[in-house]
């Protein structure tokens, strides 16, 4: 199962009560100016400030400074301290953020059961991220018992509110019947909701699917078109050599 580990950048505002609203405003609104603006030094200046005072957002975009070595030198320890402070306040983007850094070892030693224990904090929060790298722990059993009934339940809640790569894992789920009932129909159509969304691994999927005849019936013009799309339509090298090979395969 393929998981992506990133910091996003949290814009929102939240209470501060030692400075104005006004001061707040100006405060967050010159933040976000200059981060766009790729005036990070001005960016960290702003959010320190309000993150002093306690604002959870500005704390989690500090740690997203610290993180990505932006206009302060890169300090995984930094930011770690700042997304503790922000995930306490029970933020689910911050604790899905403090998750990743535990699972990456980014200031940390790197341990899937803190990983866990925050991204289900997050995951029962509605947090589609969390949910989906939640499924992929319990799918590799990393920090957790291998389960796949639970990889299956915390990846079709991600699917559901349009997460692509937990649509794509959850048809991963139905095809090879791992903590459901075997389904092609119900892996064509997960796949196709990843799809419409671009994700490589889908396109190519869709392709093996009518080149195989799984779940429907072999057709090698919707073959040849969904590994078309996978091989011209997306970024990944990987999948796209594996889509040339089956044109060409398909060619032959």
């Amino acid at each position: 199962m393929h998981k992506t580990l990133c910091l996003a950048l949290l814009l929102a505002a939240s209470a501060v009560h030692a400075l104005s609203d006004s001061e707040k405003e100006t405060l967050m609104t010159a933040a976000q100016q200059a981060y766009e603006q790729q005036d990070y030094a001005t960016a960290r200046e702003k959010w320190q400030t309000l993150a002093e005072a306690g604002d959870a957002a500005a704390q989690s975009n500090l740690a997203v400074l610290y993180y990505e070595g932006k206009g302060v030198t890169q300090d995984y320890g930094k930011a770690l301290e700042w997304l503790e402070k922000a995930a306490t306040q029970g933020d689910a983007r911050t604790q899905t953020n403090l998750g990743l850094l535990y699972a990456q070892g980014h200031g940390v030693p790197q341990d899937y059961g803190k990983a866990r224990e925050w991204y289900e904090k997050a995951a029962l929060q509605g947090n589609a991220v969390a949910q989906y790298n939640l499924g992929d722990l319990y799918y590799t059993g990393l920090g957790v018992p291998q389960d796949y009934g639970k990889a299956r339940e915390w990846t079709e809640r991600a699917a559901i509110q349009g997460h692509a790569a937990a649509q794509y894992n959850l048809g991963i789920l139905y095809k090879h019947g791992q903590g459901v009932a075997q389904n092609y129909d119900q892996a064509r159509a997960w796949y196709e909701k990843a799809a419409a969304q671009n994700d490589a691994r889908a396109l190519f999927n869709l392709g093996a699917l009518y080149y195989n005849g799984e779940g429907v019936p072999k057709d090698i013009n919707k073959a040849r078109a969904w590994f078309e799309k996978a091989a011209t339509q997306t970024d990944d090298k990987e999948i796209q050599q594996a889509a040339q090979k089956a044109l060409q395969k398909i060619s032959q």
